[in-house]
């Protein structure tokens, strides 16, 4: 397993944790949010059978507020890094009729959130490429899906929403509560979901009992997503 991240501090505490839990494990320090940063990981990798694509940024600000160069920065780390990875690492698992790509949404691609628009935007993306890319290999062994979160107790929304509550002077914990109750009501588990309860579901996307679905958007939402489909 190789891991990806932008700075080779996190990238070494993260491979450090991992090996102590999971085994052989390395990582590759890399910004893919440019073309030259996957280009970076893509030179220090081999073949890859199962991409896991996790990488997003996010940040609420209001629509008339965000300027074009932000719209292009947050498509070109949110989309282009995986349509980049993907085109260059697709070749090799139709070659050997066997591969997984699982794009991490969110719910936002659905529900496009009016205080990050070009955030949302980025999502519903991510869910016409791996559509699109399974569409585009029908009959191959190579399973293309994308799963879509909803509110997550992942360490960058925590440190996010920590920081919202030292600026109003709240505790963090009235902070947290305020996603489900107030930003994401819709939410049927009324708390955000742990990092591990989205783990799950990959891990069921990247084995074999998965060899049947894809093409997918997969909610791991909390009930957010007001749907039946």
């Amino acid at each position: 397993m190789v891991i990806n991240g932008r700075s080779e501090g996190k990238v070494q505490e993260a491979v450090k944790r991992l090996v102590a839990e999971e085994g052989p494990v390395s990582g590759i320090a890399a910004d893919l949010g440019t073309a030259a940063g996957v280009d970076r990981l893509l030179s220090a990798l081999g073949h890859v059978d199962i991409l896991l694509y996790n990488l997003g940024i996010f940040e609420p600000k209001p629509f008339l507020e965000i300027p074009d160069a932000e719209w292009f920065r947050f498509f070109e780390v949110n989309v282009m890094s995986g349509v980049r990875l993907s085109r260059a690492l697709l070749p090799h698992m139709l070659e050997q009729d066997w591969g997984r790509i699982i794009f991490v949404s969110s719910e936002s691609g659905l529900n496009i959130p009016a205080e990050m628009v070009h955030y949302g935007m980025t999502k519903t993306a991510q869910l016409a490429i791996s559509r699109g890319i399974a569409e585009s290999i029908v009959g191959s062994g190579v399973t293309v899906n994308a799963v879509l979160p909803g509110p997550t107790r992942s360490e960058g929304v925590l440190e996010f929403l920590d920081k919202i509550a030292e600026d109003r002077g709240i505790d963090p914990e009235d902070m947290h509560k305020e996603i489900t109750e107030s930003l994401r009501p819709s939410s049927l588990i009324k708390r955000m979901a742990e990092p591990a309860e989205v783990a799950s579901l990959v891990v069921y996307l990247c084995g074999e009992p998965a060899s049947a679905t894809t093409g997918a958007a997969l909610r791991v939402d909390g009930g957010v997503v007001r749907s039946i489909a």
